[in-house]
């Protein structure tokens, strides 16, 4: 692609990939000098109507004149973007920018005509909505603050296109044409709306995947075995419901089928419609495949070929261009190197996977980004889901391998609204937009619990993934992920756990729990780990060993009746005689008593007591099914009569009770249970992000704009540290330079007794324990005196750096900080100064912005919060003040992305008021905000 002959250089910045609304892909990006007969082909292909309604009158054919405006741009003044799909023009866009009388026009003008031109065939695919907000990022790039648009009555849809956008406008009708004027500056109305149609395009995206109407498995080998041919029998084996196909290239002419599936040597030969191609060819074949597939009108791939990006540089290139050749088709991509996916839904049955069985048909939605684990949590979800419900089951299951296109947040985005998922599992290496998985988790666990393992969380992302590195540590992502309601645990069996309870039981409305067993000390173990969970346990109740069915089953009655009980778990051990409980009778026993009291979540540790899960099953699930003549496999015997109990039939959707081997298991799923019901309830009422009114935006605007036309970062001086500050109403004790005895004499005088004298040095910062500090020094001679004793100790003045400072009143010491992290985005920390937050790591994070509520809990959720709060009889701290400063902090860095780090270190936060006594601030050009742009898919 040429270089423009004009102003600026080609800004390939601008080109992104994008998911329309019915989940295909589109490339936008720059129109050239080189795309002259791609533009004359597009616009011979677009009806005459739309023709009328862009041109405002009959023009059937583009001017060579017209040719070269559209293709001739300076990209600063002129720019005109352009969809393109298969590599020619879907649609184009362009703005030239206009003076206050509507002529062209350059900087300092503000404002832009914009118009498009939509394909006829691609109207209704949300291209001109994609096209509006690149074109609307690039004008502010460029300065323009503002589109006008000059439009026909009759033309709806794009009126439409520009009404629907969100931001703020104003509409006149003049001449018989419509004129619409809007500012550019996203609003959150604009903001909702993009993440809307965002939600709504990948949605669709991972849609057309996992629900595909016809299914190509390229590379089903003509001998049994091999990959492909197992993903073939695996499809046809699972019972697909849409039409499936069988292609290699090396099949005998003449043959029509491998294993009772149409086979075909290329997908062109396939007579109708493909939706999913399912690729398991060498990888240095699948280029070819692609081809085909794009020119076949294929709409996704998954692509179970290894040799990308998991095996070297040479791999990820190729991995790079595999997607960028995809997505030219507007074809998006599972893997590669994936495992596959499987979709358990009556309408689809797909086991497109190297998986040799379906897993049960439930409710739980499953990502994996490792083969081996995704082998792993299905082989538990089967085993457990079929041991302790026989219905616990996948939904649908994702293995995305090397994660070069569709993401866990593809996926999140469907599962938001999957009427067939209830609880999310998530197996993540690494995430590569941490910042929009954060957006739509809390979302998501608004609705529905998310459940998330991260692996190589000590080390690297796995060779295959690209990602941002972040700067934070492993501890401050997953607090940031509970922040967004995301159940974070640390192993697979964890997920397990906590996802068959999230399945299976309601939330519980507190952290009070009844335990109740035939084991004392079993009782006992459970009561300890509750405690150790958090969780207010009730003494164990013993039922003794020779409990009976009738007798759990009237405990368990009084234990949910009880309005001081939130949940409970039963304790069971195997029972050796003639009269003890059968392993059915129990379960009919505590799946009755519990479905008489369905909003609590019971929960059943067994220790040894093969049949009981088993039976926990068959008391709500081993009913024949109509028509069946012979009952359930595996299903146990009928408890002897002695053993029965009058029970009502379970209502419909009645929760089915989970066990476990364990106690402290079964704790710990109770206790993710319990915080994220609370986070719930909490994100019921998120709280606001207050106004305050002596902060002064734009003065602290104007502030960061000289300052950064000195360079392109830079740590600020004290005095512009506190100038910046003031403008958000952070007052900073000034501390004043003592380079010799005389001139800290001066400074004493200027600021009052009591003073303090500190060294500045870096080794001597805030290191009170280094002796590198005085307090209270209440007259000359005191300070003189100290002067004499820190240079003796520690060096001369100019190695000292010592400063004096007027004393602060007495509190508790604490340390704020907000840092931009490249891949997390904006984050706030608080926790205690010193050894509390330096060698424990005692500190808590919350994500910018940071609202009222979350303030609040953040000074609540450091271990040491107690000192703040009159410990062991000491004046409780101005807490408020401390909120108050937090939210400050959160709203300078918020408002000015060009802040990309604030220390404030020591706050003294006293009983009325708080001190700053040290800060810093660093400045730098902003960096790229991909969750506040146009959409776009990862960059290839």
């Amino acid at each position: 692609m040429q270089t423009s002959p004009d102003r600026h250089e080609y800004p390939a910045h601008w080109e992104a990939d994008v998911v329309l609304r019915d989940g295909g892909t589109a490339r936008i990006r720059p129109i050239t000098v080189d795309d002259a007969d791609r533009l004359v082909s597009f616009y011979e292909q677009v009806s005459d109507e739309s023709k009328y309604y862009r041109f405002f009158a009959p023009y059937p054919r583009l001017s060579a004149k017209d040719v070269h405006r559209f293709t001739h741009h300076d990209f600063v003044d002129r720019v005109g973007l352009a969809a393109t799909v298969g590599g020619e023009f879907i649609a184009t866009v362009r703005y030239d920018r206009i003076g206050a009388d509507g002529t062209p026009a350059s900087a300092p003008a503000d404002e832009a005509e914009v118009a498009f031109l939509v394909q006829d065939a691609h109207q209704g695919r949300g291209v001109a909505s994609a096209l509006l907000e690149h074109i609307g990022a690039v004008a502010r790039e460029r300065g323009i603050r503002r589109f006008a648009a000059e439009v026909l009555p009759a033309n709806n849809k794009m009126i439409k296109v520009f009404t629907d956008a969100g931001y703020t406008q104003k509409r006149s009708f003049e001449d018989g044409v419509v004129r619409l004027e809007f500012d550019l500056e996203p609003t959150d109305r604009s903001l909702a709306v993009q993440y809307a149609r965002e939600h709504r395009a990948e949605a669709r995206s991972v849609q057309r995947l996992l629900a595909p109407g016809s299914v190509a498995v390229i590379g089903a080998g003509r001998a049994p075995g091999g990959v492909g041919r197992s993903v073939l029998g695996n499809i046809r084996d699972a019972g697909y419901s849409g039409r499936l196909y069988a292609v290699n290239k090396a099949l005998p002419e003449g043959q029509k089928e491998l294993d009772g599936v149409p086979a075909h040597r290329s997908v062109r030969d396939i007579d109708g419609p493909v939706d999913l191609a399912v690729v398991a060819v060498p990888a240095e074949h699948v280029t070819e495949v692609v081809t085909e597939c794009g020119e076949h009108g294929v709409q996704g791939l998954v692509v179970v070929s290894a040799g990308y990006a998991e095996s070297g540089p040479e791999g990820r290139e190729r991995q790079r261009a595999l997607v960028r050749h995809a997505r030219t088709y507007g074809m998006r991509i599972i893997g590669p190197n994936a495992f596959g996916i499987i979709n358990t839904s009556p309408r689809v049955r797909l086991n497109a996977s190297l998986a040799p069985e379906v897993p049960r048909p439930g409710r739980i939605g499953l990502f994996a980004q490792s083969g081996a684990i995704g082998i792993a949590l299905l082989s538990r979800l089967h085993r457990r889901g079929g041991g302790v419900t026989g219905v616990t089951g996948v939904s649908t299951f994702v293995s995305s391998g090397n994660r070069a296109d569709v993401s866990g947040n593809d996926v999140l985005q469907y599962w938001y609204e999957d009427p067939d998922t209830d609880v999310v599992l998530m197996y993540l290496e690494s995430i590569g937009n941490p910042r929009k998985f954060t957006r739509l988790a809390r979302r998501t666990a608004a609705a529905k619990p998310l459940v998330v393992v991260q692996g190589a969380r000590h080390g690297a992302a796995p060779q295959g993934h690209a990602v941002r590195a972040t700067r934070l540590p492993h501890a401050t992502v997953s607090a940031l992920l509970r922040q967004a309601g995301v159940i974070r645990v640390d192993t697979i069996t964890e997920l397990v756990d906590a996802g068959l309870l999230l399945a299976r039981q309601p939330l519980p409305a507190g952290p009070r729990v009844a335990i109740l067993g035939n084991s004392e000390s079993l009782g006992l173990l459970t009561y300890d780990a509750c405690l150790a969970e958090g969780l207010r346990p009730h003494p164990p109740q013993d039922l003794t060993t020779a409990a009976s069915a009738a007798d759990f089953h009237a405990a368990l009655s009084r234990a949910l009746a009880d309005d001081r009980c939130d949940a409970v778990v039963v304790t069971a051990i195997p029972a050796v005689g003639e009269g003890s409980v059968g392993d059915a009778a129990l379960a009919e026993a505590l799946r009755s008593a519990s479905a008489a009291v369905p909003g609590k979540p019971v929960l059943v540790v067994h220790v040894e007591l093969g049949g009981l899960a088993e039976a926990l099953s068959a008391a709500a699930s081993t009913a024949p099914q109509a028509g069946s003549d012979n009952p359930p496999q595996n299903a146990p015997s009928p408890a002897p009569a002695a053993e029965r109990l009058p029970t009502t039939e379970a209502p419909e959707g009645a929760h089915l009770i989970p066990a476990y081997p364990a106690a402290e298991r079964a704790v710990r799923a109770l206790g993710q249970a319990v915080a994220y019901a609370q986070w719930r309830r909490d994100a019921a009422e998120p709280g606001k992000v207050p106004e305050y009114e002596d902060i002064n935006e734009r003065g602290a605007a104007a502030l960061i704009d000289g300052l950064l036309a000195r360079g392109q970062g830079l740590t600020l001086g004290t005095d512009e540290t506190c100038d910046l500050l003031g403008h958000y109403g952070v007052q900073v004790h000034r501390a004043l330079p003592a380079p010799t005895p005389d001139a800290a004499a001066e400074a004493a005088r200027d600021l009052g007794y009591p003073v303090a004298l500190k060294a500045t040095a870096p080794h001597l910062r805030h290191r009170a324990d280094l002796g590198g500090v005085r307090l209270d020094l209440a007259n000359e001679e005191q300070l003189r005196r100290s002067y004499a004793e820190l240079t003796e100790l520690f060096g001369a003045p100019e190695e000292l750096r010592p400063v004096v400072q007027r004393m602060a009143p007495r509190g508790v010491d604490v340390v704020v900080r907000a840092v931009i992290d490249p891949a997390a985005g904006a984050v706030l920390s608080f926790g205690l100064a010193g050894a509390a937050s330096q060698l424990l790591g005692d500190t808590a994070h919350r994500l910018i912005p940071v609202t009222d509520r979350e303030a609040t809990s953040l000074v609540r959720s450091i271990r040491t919060a107690p000192l703040l709060f009159g410990w062991r009889g000491s004046a409780p701290a101005d807490t408020r003040a401390l909120e108050e400063l937090l939210l400050r902090v959160s709203r300078l860095v918020d408002d000015h992305p060009e802040v990309v780090a604030v220390t404030l270190e020591p706050v003294v936060v006293a009983s009325h008021g708080l001190s700053v006594l040290g800060a810093s601030v660093r400045l730098a050009h902003p960096p790229a905000r991909d969750d506040l742009g146009p959409r776009t898919l990862p960059a290839y």
